[in-house]
């Protein structure tokens, strides 16, 4: 490999590098910019500090090189097979850490830098990657000099000055998944545990499948990703930045449409704009998967040069090309939808059953032991989708028993309605909900496992723009609750330029009771003492948010039992 010598500037530095042999089977063989910053020729390099929130890395401060320090022992490994040496920036989150663990698993040489250690970075290092805390340009240089990596795969939220920033993810996974079959599950919400869902039933069904998930899924080996050999690849594909529109799909999922990341997004159209230019995407001969009952959803289909489908028009596109070039089936809880759920009612599990209904008639009775509407709405995603990869062969009532099995057996995603822990009459939950939407899906799945319990929700708001755009709606969306503590806001990579607090949405929710505790201790010690005192009361505790108010549930876990403990000793 050749590698032109870099010169000192105060400009980036753009540096083509272009590899000068075939790599063996499997590997990527790459063209590429690499992208440094110099300050007036000194070997000085900037670096950030990154946070994890959202599953994304976000830049907050400077360091200097020395800063930078190896996390892994192992501090120049050698790919011993040829196929490749892949640098991920931001290695430590839910996304890059699958997409890091499966290059290991191809065997390529793989590196990475993030500014915490997480609970993904230890399987990594187990694994063989070297890692290193902090970000600096001598982490793309091996001590030996023997040259830079064939590529570098840097978080969406990493600004483009990052010393160490080639290529944004959706350039590699489109590069990774382009000679497979793509099954990308988008939308707004639920793509994390719809993707795990459907992962989960098909690898349970046989299928030697490769899949990545932005969110631990405690029956995946890999945590998070599933590394097999065969055709099909599932992948969570987000739209934040844009990033599944590198993507290729042979089967694109959209599990609805709604404003969010407001950050990167203005409005609501410019959601609904980014999906349609997804839907482009889309292989010639592939399918969509739609659900017709999210109205945002919907309406990308009325941009069909043959105006609105009706309904009838909706359940005949799964049998023959739309004049696009791919075919359409259409999912939700209405029944104008090709595939649509009836006679939802919970089950002793705790979650939902359901009649399962294709084109009008009843095929098969489904039942899950998640909870929630939003739930039901994921396995009929998944059951249009797996019907789609068996093209044009009926799913015959043995395939369809089969496949209602594996659903029933899933048991979700990490940080999704997730136990933390019971003692006494008190239960611990966690989700991962910060988008009013969410909220109000996960308390009503809440309210539907424990309609008898009194629920308490601890909120965490997750930046200041979302607050602020989403105040009116987040109000309103803590109806199924009976008492509400709202902390302080998680900024992750935003200033306070709204001039919001949690205070503020505290004051707006009208029903029911809501109290601002800024203080993430000070809400552990009021509520496990609280707790404590009277033990027998039925209560469950839910945390919600994306940022560190995950940590409260295991915290007040640990004070009620230490306080247990106390109690039940004797008196000396």
């Amino acid at each position: 490999m050749e590698i032109p010598a870099l010169s000192a500037s105060n400009n980036f530095v753009h540096v083509p590098v272009k590899s000068t042999q075939k790599l063996p089977s499997g590997a990527l063989n790459l063209y590429y910019l690499l992208n440094f910053r110099r300050r007036g020729g000194t070997e000085r390099f900037n670096s950030y500090a990154t946070t994890q929130g959202e599953n994304r890395v976000s830049v907050s401060a400077n360091h200097s090189p020395n800063r930078t320090q190896p996390m892994s022992n192992d501090s120049n490994p050698k790919n011993q097979n040829g196929k490749g040496w892949v640098h991920f920036v931001g290695i430590g989150g839910c996304g890059l850490s699958a997409l890091a663990m499966l290059a290991l698993k191809q065997g390529m040489e793989v590196s990475g830098s993030d500014i915490l250690w997480s609970s993904f970075t230890d399987g990594l290092q187990e694994a063989g990657a070297r890692l290193y805390l902090g970000h600096s340009e001598s982490n793309i240089h091996r001590k030996d000099g023997t040259g830079l990596p064939n590529a570098i795969v840097v978080s969406s939220a990493i600004p483009p000055d990052n010393v160490e920033i080639l290529y944004k993810r959706d350039y590699w996974l489109g590069k990774v998944t382009e000679h497979h079959d793509l099954i990308a599950v988008s939308g707004t919400h639920g793509k994390s545990t719809t993707a795990s869902m459907l992962a989960y039933v098909l690898s349970a069904m046989g299928e030697d499948l490769t899949a990545i998930v932005g969110a631990d899924v405690p029956q995946f080996q890999g945590g998070n990703m599933i590394a097999g050999c065969g055709q099909n690849f599932v992948l969570e594909a987000d739209e934040y930045d844009g990033c599944f529109l590198g993507l290729s799909p042979y089967i694109a999922v959209i599990t609805n449409v709604e404003w969010e990341h407001v950050d990167i997004f203005q409005d609501e159209e410019a959601v609904v704009n980014t999906f349609r230019r997804f839907l482009k995407k889309i292989r010639l001969g592939g399918h969509l998967i739609l659900c017709g009952d999210s109205e945002c959803a919907y309406s990308l289909l009325r941009n069909t040069r043959q105006g609105f489908l009706s309904d009838q028009a909706l359940w005949m596109q799964s049998s023959q090309l739309t004049h696009v070039g791919y075919r359409l089936s259409t999912y939700g809880i209405s029944d104008f939808n090709e595939w649509h759920a009836s006679s939802i009612c919970p089950n002793s599990q705790g979650g939902s059953d359901y009649v399962l209904y294709h084109r009008g008639c009843p095929v098969g009775d489904i039942s899950l032991q998640l909870p929630g509407v939003h739930n039901v709405l994921n396995s009929l995603a998944v059951i249009a989708t797996i019907k789609a990869l068996v093209s044009d062969q009926k799913l015959t009532e043995d395939a369809l028993n089969c496949l209602g099995l594996h659903l029933n057996n899933f048991m979700g995603v990490s940080r999704r309605f997730q136990i933390i822990g019971k003692i006494n009459g008190c239960q611990i939950y966690d989700d991962y909900a910060h988008h009013p939407t969410e909220v109000h899906a996960v308390l009503q799945a809440a309210r539907q496992k424990f309609p008898s319990m009194a629920l308490w929700v601890i909120f965490q708001p997750h930046t200041f723009s979302r607050l602020a755009a989403f105040m009116k709606d987040f109000a309103s969306a803590f109806s199924d609750a009976d008492r509400v503590v709202i902390t302080e806001i998680y900024a992750a990579r935003e200033i306070n330029t709204w001039n919001v607090t949690g205070a503020d949405l505290a004051s707006s929710i009208i029903k029911p009771s809501a109290k601002y505790i800024p203080s993430l201790e000070d809400v552990v010690e009021k509520l496990a003492l609280e707790i404590f005192i009277n033990p027998n009361r039925e209560v469950v505790v839910l945390t919600l948010g994306a940022g560190d108010v995950t940590t409260i549930g295991p915290r007040i876990l640990q004070v009620l039992q230490e306080k247990s403990v106390d109690t039940s000793q004797p008196n000396s």
